[in-house]
């Protein structure tokens, strides 16, 4: 009973404002400290952009035959992609240019192919840290998006209360806006309430499958990556990124957030994990939780 009530206290203690006051100053390597809030960004909101751009498109090229409801709905659209595949089919071993006969890949294996490297999540390498992510295949140069924190998204006047009793997945931006990237209990009720209820018809606004072990975006893993210690010194850090209104909408079934309230007009906040180094085969992801402004 002791062990178990240690493990949750080692994963919640992050959130315990008196232990953090006692304890930052003698954890400086776990910080990362920033001039200003404007320049807590490793790279541009452009490169971040482009990066999920790149990756959403070719999971959607290679699940192209499950999104035939949104394809009848826009010809355009449909024109394009089926050009894109054509592409993607000269170079692979693939001879027919019928999309419905392609041989389609996993998450992970499309993640490999466009970005060169897949993660995945397994038993982390600290002690009694639970489960952590780990590069499996490739390599992962400096700066590059790797992983994405999902969860739902809660302005600061909004009800959190019950949803953080006993969780160690809350994200605080640096104004203030949280994510709850917890795939269990009551934040997973609430996420799967507010993606079905922004749904327009065979458009979905978000990505449910982070809440499940059958992931359709590979990079929605970010909520385990584990704090850094004296002996793991960080390799990545998080990177607010408020997706643009011109996101194209067939898309957005890959976006791993949700917005808590559906009245307010504003841009979907993500949090995106960038690497700090570069990451090799095998190696595990280790984070700052926290961001000093000074």
């Amino acid at each position: 009973m002791l062990r178990a009530l240690r493990r949750r206290w080692n994963a919640y203690k992050y959130r315990f404002v008196p232990w953090l006051a006692l304890n930052l100053r003698r954890k400086r390597r776990t910080l990362r400290y920033v001039p200003e809030s404007s320049q807590d960004k490793i790279i541009s909101d452009e490169d971040v952009f482009e990066t999920l751009l790149k990756t959403f498109k070719a999971l959607f090229i290679n699940d192209l035959s499950r999104q035939a409801h949104i394809l009848a709905l826009l010809p355009e659209i449909k024109c394009k992609y089926l050009g894109l595949l054509t592409v993607e089919q000269k170079q692979s071993t693939v001879n027919s240019h019928n999309h419905q006969s392609q041989r389609v890949l996993s998450p992970e294996e499309v993640l490999f192919n466009t970005l060169g490297f897949s993660i995945t999540r397994d038993q982390s390498s600290l002690v009694s840290a639970g489960t952590g992510v780990f590069v499996t295949k490739g390599f992962v140069p400096k700066g590059t998006v790797v992983s994405m924190y999902p969860g739902t998204v809660y302005r600061k006047h909004e009800p959190i209360f019950f949803q953080s009793l006993g969780n160690p997945f809350i994200f605080r931006c640096i104004d203030g806006i949280l994510i709850d990237g917890n795939d269990k209990g009551i934040s997973r009720s609430v996420y799967r309430s507010c993606s079905r209820r922004d749904r327009l018809g065979p458009f979905q606004m978000s990505d449910e499958s982070w809440l499940t072990a059958a992931l359709q975006n590979p990079l929605a893993v970010g909520q385990y990556v584990n704090n850094c210690s004296h002996e793991k010194a960080a390799n990545v850090c998080y990177q607010e990124f408020d997706v643009p209104e011109y996101f194209p909408v067939e898309l957005k079934q890959y976006l791993p957030n949700i917005v808590y309230s559906h009245d307010i007009e504003s841009h979907l906040r993500c949090v995106v994990l960038v690497t700090l180094r570069d990451i090799k085969q095998g190696e595990e992801l280790f984070s700052n939780y926290y961001t000093v402004v000074n």
